[in-house]
């Protein structure tokens, strides 16, 4: 969903908003750089445990329900899909308690980071930015989106779709904003597409 070439997993990797993804621990036992922020970290392993397993239905049953909505190939069944991601959040959960003790894993949220001035070279956001748009404002993903610029050189965003898979409405806000203060700001096609229609990420970076 990012684009990420060899290259870019050699990085110094911010993940914002990561949740129980399993993207931290498969980078990192391949000796890549990765930080992930996420307010869900403030708590344990078995604490994140049972809020998986109290909403794990609750999600299924919705995607079940709103199976036209999505595309249905790398991921081919409802069943499927549970299985892959009860999978990568087992493989969080087992990596958590170690990769927090590390400071791979930062209890803390948008639009306030607690690192410091270009601290990563690449920052990722997936599932959050956009997603929400109708719950957060055009200002807050400006102010959001400025304050990863400010630890990472680069920012991507996927998707850029809002949770009833239209585009979402600030993205014109936004790609004004930062182009006007000088920043390179694209819209990328990706291969990924799993919510019907998301298959395009923001990419912001400095002017070369």
């Amino acid at each position: 969903m990012f684009n990420l070439s060899d290259d870019d997993l050699q990085l110094r990797i911010l993940g914002c908003g990561d949740g129980p993804a399993e993207f931290n621990a498969k980078l990192t036992a391949n000796n890549g750089n990765v930080v992930s922020l996420d307010p869900i970290y403030e708590f344990n392993t078995e604490q994140i445990r049972e809020r998986i397993t109290k909403t794990y239905h609750i999600v299924m049953n919705q995607m079940n329900n709103n199976q036209s909505d999505y595309v249905w190939n790398a991921i081919s069944s409802i069943e499927n899909l549970g299985h892959t991601r009860m999978s990568a959040m087992n493989n969080f959960l087992n990596d958590f308690e170690h990769g927090k003790h590390q400071g791979r894993y930062v209890s803390g949220a948008l639009p306030a980071l607690p690192f410091t001035k270009a601290q990563f070279d690449l920052a990722l956001s997936s599932h959050f930015l956009f997603l929400y748009s109708q719950q957060l404002s055009a200002v807050f993903h400006f102010q959001a989106l400025e304050e990863v610029l400010r630890v990472a050189r680069e920012v991507r965003v996927f998707p850029l779709l809002t949770l009833d898979g239209k585009p979402s409405p600030h993205l014109d806000y936004v790609t004004e904003q930062f182009s006007a203060r000088g920043f390179c700001v694209t819209i990328k096609r990706v291969s990924y597409e799993f919510q019907r229609g998301g298959n395009e990420m923001l990419q912001i970076e400095p002017r070369h």
